[in-house]
């Protein structure tokens, strides 16, 4: 009983903590954690086949996996990497028990200390994670020095390299593994070290974490597509203290967290949009419905706010149902729209603000045999190409990924180089040309609809 009330307890500690530092409370929070809480745990001493650890030997097990991963960050190797490395670790630990020989003592399972093995793993991991910090430091100071550049001519001059940090919500997203392209194109046109890397899911925990170990790395520009607002723009505002200039891109932080936000298109215009479209699909009866990404996502909850403003002044008659989250997951989108769809049977329009949730929805529309509903969604033209033919996708409202990703780099960079035109009210950026600013907006222009008769002229 005292075991199961100490850990209610510490449990109950850590989502204090939790909310404290990301602004939100998440019931599944520790999703993904599992794979290194049984690492901590095997390094600090128990055996995975029976036994008993120390709670030291535990604390030291998740210190050398934490010091592991930073490395890794810090080195800008990819974030899938400190999974794989840790099932290395984990396997080779188990594999090393085996060999020994070692086995439970039968009855009562006695307490052990940590072992030979586990022990050489343990301080392995340590000195590995400690080489991996100063090598990519010592790589650092190397490349400080005044190197030139490339320049096509589409943009200015510049005299050293710098390195622009780019993080993405999601790396697994199909939207932003097509915004990829663009930033990659970028960086090299202007002689830029690029670091693309973030969570492989929405998590704004992990999202501060990549911003700390970019911190410490002292890059030059951080450019983010934020999660959740208040819980990223603490640790952002804590990198322009220490000199980095901050770009948000797709979603904003609050204003005085980042230098300015890469505006895809006005939120007004992709609200008011969304609306039209959905509305026309509707023939203007029934309910609508919406179908968002998260609900903590500043971005969509702006579109959402015009979605609302738009449907009071112009269609009345249509009536806002709902509004669920999908978590940019297909399939929980599926399984929200089916639920909407029993729930109420009265929707006629579905708004989905998602790209890999569009046709998680549209493929629940299409299943339900529902023909009066239609799908107008954010998302990319080859996820929704079959539900466009078949008349299950009315449009897809979206923009040019990969310029959107373009201007954010090449904004970083101007920003980086001190040569951006801060009181000018455009931005050339290379092949787009001049981008407008608006306040501390770099809008990228207008809201592209793609249906039955355009969609195929698009790979992306």
């Amino acid at each position: 009983m005292l075991v199961y009330t100490l850990s209610g307890l510490v449990a109950s500690l850590a989502g204090i903590l939790y909310v404290a530092h990301i602004g939100q409370a998440k019931s599944d929070a520790g999703t993904g954690y599992e794979l290194i809480a049984i690492t901590a745990v095997v390094l600090g001493g128990t055996s995975i086949f029976g036994g008993s650890g120390t709670i030291r030997g535990t604390i030291l097990g998740l210190a050398a996996i934490v010091v592991l991963e930073n490395g890794l960050r810090l080195a800008a190797l990819p974030a899938e990497l400190a999974g794989i490395v840790t099932g290395v670790l984990l396997v080779l630990t188990i594999a090393l028990e085996r060999a020994s020989g070692w086995k439970p003592s039968a009855g009562l399972v006695e307490r052990e200390e940590m072992r030979n093995s586990q022990l050489a793993i343990l301080c392995s991991t340590v000195i590995a994670g400690a080489l991996i910090v100063a090598g990519s430091n010592w790589y650092l100071v190397r490349t400080l020095r005044t190197q030139p550049a490339v320049n096509d001519g589409n943009h200015s001059p510049n005299t050293r390299e710098i390195t622009v940090a780019m993080m993405p919500k999601s790396k697994g997203d199909p939207y932003f593994i097509s915004c990829r392209t663009g930033a990659e194109e970028a960086a090299k046109e202007l002689g830029v070290n690029l670091i693309w890397d973030g969570p492989a899911e929405v998590d704004p925990a992990k999202q501060n974490e990549f911003v700390e170990s970019w911190i410490t790395r002292h890059v030059d520009a951080i450019a983010v597509s934020v999660g959740n607002a208040a819980s990223i723009s603490t640790v952002l505002r804590k990198a322009r203290q220490q000199g980095i200039r901050v770009v948000t891109w797709d979603a904003d932080a609050e204003q005085n967290a980042r230098d300015y936000f890469v505006n895809q298109a006005t939120p007004e215009g992709i609200g008011f949009t969304l609306t039209d479209r959905a509305v026309k699909a509707a023939n203007g009866k029934g309910e609508l419905a919406i179908i968002t990404g998260a609900l903590t996502a500043a971005n969509q909850n702006l579109w959402i706010q015009y979605i609302r403003q738009r449907l009071a002044q112009k269609y009345p008659q249509m009536k806002l149902a709902v509004i669920r989250p999908s978590d940019d997951d297909r399939d929980k989108a599926f399984s929200e729209t089916h639920t909407i769809l029993k729930v109420y049977p009265a929707v006629t329009a579905i708004v989905v603000i998602s790209a890999p949730a569009v046709p998680g929805s549209a493929e629940a529309v299409k299943q339900s045999g529902k023909t009066g509903v239609k799908v107008v969604g954010l998302s990319l033209p080859n996820l929704c190409k079959p539900y466009v033919h078949a008349g299950v996708i009315d449009a897809v409202v979206l923009w040019k990924t990969r310029d959107l990703a373009y201007l954010t780099v090449s904004a970083a960079a101007s920003l980086a180089r001190g040569d951006f035109p801060s009181n000018a009210g455009s931005f050339h950026a290379g092949r787009l040309g001049e981008i407008k600013i608006q306040g501390t907006d770099l809008i990228l222009g207008s809201p592209f609809v793609f249906n039955k008769s355009n969609i195929d002229q698009f790979d992306f």
